[in-house]
């Protein structure tokens, strides 16, 4: 279940906004944490998480580390989450059919 780290990462609200940043693009920690009401550290931390569960990249650039989205990651999150839609689609489907019949 690799969606699992995934929600757990994007159960606390700061990483969901550290994600956000970087929907615009590659950022540094310092670039990330700007304006965030937490500091460059706690940023760090989250990035690290977000990165274990497979939702972020990074790459040295100089004396930096910039960071990216992990599309792949996305990809299990959104997978999981069609496999529940259809699940519910073919619930109600099953019990509209039921209804019709009964």
């Amino acid at each position: 279940m690799a969606y699992d780290a995934v929600l757990r990462a994007l159960a606390d609200p700061t990483r969901r906004a550290v994600l956000e940043r970087l929907r615009e693009g590659p950022r540094s920690v310092g670039a990330v944490a700007e304006g965030l009401a937490v500091s460059r550290p706690a940023v760090s931390q989250h990035l690290a998480v977000l990165k274990g569960a497979g939702l972020v990249s990074d790459e040295r650039v100089g004396t930096r580390r910039v960071y990216a989205i992990d599309e792949q990651g996305l990809e299990e999150l959104r997978d999981y989450i069609d496999r529940l839609w259809t699940d519910v689609l073919e619930a109600y489907g099953r019990a509209a059919v039921a209804r019709a019949e009964g």
